[in-house]
């Protein structure tokens, strides 16, 4: 994840509950990619330490464990950079043009300048945090799936130039669940619309009390549509099945009104992110450890990606 701050429901529902499941299975490596946050962030980096403690504060409080993985931060790991060095000799630059995010991004980040060389470079690097570690498998939603098959074509390009080094990582696909924000936008930070893992119950309140509903919902007495109500999307993240019956049939016949639905939301969403609520607290008490766990986490992976870099060298007759 790149650090750009805390964390909100959105990357928690959408990647970081999914990989705290994957631990019981994987043997696995969650890098904080600060080198990533500075191909859009480059002019303002000042914050990248912050957020670099508040992602790690919300990874340990959700569960990701460093007793069975590796937390990382990716610029204590060199390795990453040399690896993306050395691929770049190999890319063609045609593949980093082609990715489809290449283009929507800078269209939607019009304030900055994208044109440079790191921008368009990203996905090389992160093709290099992949496979430094030898990764068999990468986690990420669809939208992330072309990054993987560029990693695809790379190692293939890398092996058949210097041999078998890399196997091919799979892409494992995670389930894709739509969060919307309080506007009835996609969940962002950008956006101004998100509830972040570390909001007090208050402020989760205040923010779903006035959230966005169906519109055609002028009066307590007109019908809805829960299938296109953005609160109702939030019940089948974190309600039960009955409140979901509940608020769908209440909506349809205007037996509720939006702020019972939303009362019954906020009690479910709230005794769901109670634990995971107060462990982040304890852990903003102690930002030493949580720091000291990074540094031990890349200390660790670096054996790993040192490894990985001494069979590269030899392979590319460049170990002196």
């Amino acid at each position: 994840m790149r650090p750009t701050g805390a964390l909100h429901l959105g990357n928690y529902l959408g990647a970081l509950e999914n990989w705290v499941q994957l631990q019981d299975t994987y043997e696995c490596y969650w890098a904080i990619v600060d080198w990533h946050s500075l191909t859009t962030d480059y002019a303002d980096p000042g914050q990248v330490k912050e957020n670099i403690l508040e992602v790690a504060m919300d990874w340990l409080a959700a569960g990701l464990d460093p007793a069975r993985s590796r937390l990382l931060i990716q610029s204590l790991v060199p390795e990453h950079a040399e690896l993306h060095l050395l691929l770049s000799m190999i890319t063609p630059l045609p593949w980093l043009e082609r990715v489809p995010t290449y283009k929507e991004q800078q269209a939607q980040i019009s304030e900055k300048d994208l044109s440079t060389y790191g921008f368009l470079g990203y996905p090389l690097l992160q093709s290099a945090d992949i496979i430094v570690y030898k990764a068999d498998a990468v986690p990420v939603g669809e939208d992330q799936a072309p990054h993987i098959e560029l990693t695809r074509e790379i190692v293939r390009r890398f092996n058949n130039f210097y041999g078998p080094v890399f196997p091919e990582p799979k892409t494992l696909l995670t389930e894709s669940k739509r969060i919307p924000g309080t506007d009835g936008r996609k969940m962002s930070k950008s956006y101004g619309n998100a509830i972040y893992l570390k909001d007090d119950p208050e402020t989760v309140r205040q923010k779903l009390r006035p959230m966005l509903t169906d519109p055609a919902r002028q009066r307590r007495t007109d019908p809805g549509n829960p299938e296109i109500c953005p609160v109702f999307d939030l019940h089948k993240a974190f309600s039960t099945q009955d409140t979901q019956d509940w608020a769908a049939a209440g909506c349809r016949s205007a037996g509720i009104g939006c702020l019972d639905c939303k009362g019954k939301l906020t009690e479910h969403m709230l005794e769901r992110l109670a634990p995971l609520s107060a462990r982040r607290r304890d852990w903003e008490k102690r930002p030493d450890e949580v720091w000291q766990i990074l540094v031990e986490g890349s200390r660790l992976a670096r054996v790993t990606a040192q490894a990985t870099m001494d069979e590269v060298r030899g392979a590319m007759k460049i170990r002196y």
